[in-house]
């Protein structure tokens, strides 16, 4: 035993028939999985693979290695002993509005920011297209989809790459803090994975941008920190509110909007 560095200590050799890699985490189980995070976090930034697809890529390989079923279950669970989780699935609201919706808004308006911000930068109002939803897991990635980008605006997440990690975060945090851990933590797993690009690659590759991806992070925790489940809400009842109104009213707390522009220039090395 004192020949063993104390740091290798209790480290227990396995040994399996298998002639493929195995491990007890279907995530490093999954190749497609192993490629992808050794890529997203490893790599520089470039042209020829921009952020956003990376995304795209990992919704596929996410619907492949999450058990559905044990998500719904959790759900059905959860909904017992959450009443307002349970009365938004019941009413299962879906936002119907287009572009052409938010041109006559007052300015200072939440729809005229999400006007300003994102119909007139030809922003896609959807991320990336869904089926109408059949499950429960199926709806909340639905509304999810549809709310991301006021949730931007919302948490003062600026629209660029350093902004994203504003909601990301703001989310994770608020799913921790309104469901039970383990509902929590697979409704988690997108955003984790999406904002690793962001927080590893600043730190290997771009550290003069590291204050600012902090930053991001800090300021999305604290919304979801202070913040009620705001992932629930209904925007077409605030679009004609001031911006600090309409989050009072959805109870949104402790937004604060940052500049990421420059900053997020320089990580994607457009500068």
């Amino acid at each position: 035993m004192d020949d063993i560095p104390y740091l290798l200590r209790g480290v227990t050799p396995v040994t399996t028939e298998s002639s493929v890699l195995i491990s007890s985490s279907k995530y490093l189980n999954h190749p497609r999985m192993r490629d992808w995070m050794s890529t997203i976090t490893l790599k520089r930034n470039g042209s020829d693979r921009p952020a956003q697809a990376e995304m795209y890529e990992v919704v596929g390989i996410l619907n492949e290695i999450q058990d559905l079923d044990h998500i719904e279950d959790l759900f059905t669970e959860e909904r017992k002993h959450n009443p307002t989780l349970d009365d938004w699935f019941n009413q299962g609201f879906q936002s119907s509005y287009g572009a052409d919706d938010f041109s006559d808004f007052n300015e200072g308006t939440l729809g005229h920011i999400f006007y300003r911000d994102v119909i007139a930068k030809n922003f896609d109002l959807i991320i990336y297209e869904q089926p109408q939803p059949k499950t429960q897991y199926d709806y909340f990635r639905f509304r999810s989809g549809q709310t991301h980008d006021l949730e931007h605006i919302m948490t003062g997440g600026d629209f660029n790459y350093m902004g994203e990690l504003v909601p990301a975060w703001a989310r994770i945090t608020s799913h921790f803090k309104h469901f039970s851990p383990e509902l929590a933590g697979e409704l988690s797993v997108l955003s984790m994975f999406v904002t690793l690009r962001y927080t590893v690659r600043t730190m290997l590759h771009y550290p003069q941008v590291w204050p600012v991806c902090q930053n991001a992070v800090e300021r999305g925790m604290r919304v979801g920190r202070e913040s009620g489940p705001f992932f629930m809400a209904r925007y077409e009842d605030v679009f004609d509110l001031p911006l600090e109104d309409a989050r009072a009213k959805l109870g949104y707390v402790g937004a604060e909007y940052v500049d990421t522009t420059e900053p997020s220039a320089l990580w994607a090395e457009r500068t």
